[in-house]
C-alpha cells in the first residue's frame, strides 16, 4: 500500500452531529471513551484534523497518558504521533495551541494558494514562535492522495483522522478510509445540531458495498461501533 492505513474516528449524537450550535464545546463522550481514544492515538503514526476543528476545538493532538508517551519513547518513537492539518485555504490561527505546543511540529497540507496565504510561519522562519511545515499538494485544493503519499514517505503507516465533517466527507467519498470508529452519545441534538459527521456526497460505502461491522460494545452510556472496509 502506497498510503497509510486510514482510521476515521468520531464521537457524535445519535442523529449524526459532532457538536451543537452553542459557543461552548459539547462533550459527546465520557472519560472511559476518551481514554480509549488516547490509546488509539498512541498506536498510530499520525493524527489529522481539518482547519475547522482547529478553529472550533483548538486541540493539541497529543497523547495525554504519560505511560503511553513513555512506551512510545521506549519504542524509539516521539511521545506523540505526527500532527497533521488539512486546510485548502491555509487560513489558520498562529495562536492555536497546535502550533505552540512543541514537538512534533505539525504539517499543514494545503493548496499552492493556501501556502502563500498561510499565516503560520514555516520551520525556517519560525524562530521561537509558532511553527509548522507547510506542504502544497494542489493549486486550489488539497490533493488527499498526494498528502497520503507524502505521509507514507515520512514513515506514517497508520493515520487517525479525527474530524471534522468536511474532512471525514472528503476521505470517505474518496474511498480512502480503511476503518471507522464511531462513539455514539445517547441523545439527539435535532435543531440544535452544529457540525455533522459527514455532509452530502457520493459515497462508495453504499448499500451495494457496505462496511463490515467488526466491533460493537458499550462504554458506559456510549456505544462504540467499529467498521472496516469490506
Amino acid at each position: 500500500m502506497d498510503r497509510p492505513y486510514v482510521i476515521v474516528s468520531a464521537a457524535m449524537s445519535l442523529d449524526g452531529y459532532l457538536d451543537d450550535d452553542s459557543d461552548k464545546r459539547l462533550t459527546l463522550s465520557n472519560a472511559a471513551d476518551l481514554d480509549r481514544v488516547d490509546d488509539e492515538r498512541a498506536g498510530v503514526d499520525a493524527i489529522a484534523v481539518g482547519a475547522g476543528t482547529i478553529r472550533a476545538d483548538d486541540p493539541r493532538l497529543l497523547v495525554r497518558s504519560e505511560e503511553r508517551r513513555a512506551l512510545r519513547v521506549a519504542a524509539g518513537k516521539s511521545p506523540s504521533p505526527l500532527r497533521v492539518v488539512f486546510s485548502p485555504s491555509g487560513e489558520l490561527e498562529p495562536e492555536a495551541r497546535l502550533f505552540n505546543s512543541g514537538e512534533p511540529v505539525p504539517i499543514i497540507y494545503t493548496s499552492a494558494q493556501g501556502a502563500r496565504a498561510c499565516p503560520v510561519p514555516s520551520l525556517r522562519e519560525a524562530g521561537e514562535g509558532p511553527a509548522a511545515e507547510v506542504v502544497a499538494t494542489g493549486e486550489t485544493t488539497v490533493d488527499l492522495l498526494a498528502a497520503l503519499s507524502d505521509l507514507a514517505r515520512r514513515g506514517v503507516r497508520r493515520l487517525m483522522v479525527e474530524g471534522g465533517g468536511v474532512v471525514h466527507t472528503a476521505f470517505l467519498s474518496s474511498d480512502l478510509v480503511d476503518e471507522v470508529h464511531l462513539a455514539l452519545a445517547p441523545f439527539l441534538l435535532g435543531e440544535r445540531g452544529g457540525a455533522s459527521f459527514v455532509y452530502p456526497s457520493a459515497f462508495p460505502q453504499s448499500p451495494r458495498r457496505p462496511l463490515e461491522l467488526v466491533e460493537a460494545r458499550s462504554i458506559g452510556a456510549i456505544a462504540l461501533l467499529v467498521y472496516k472496509r469490506a
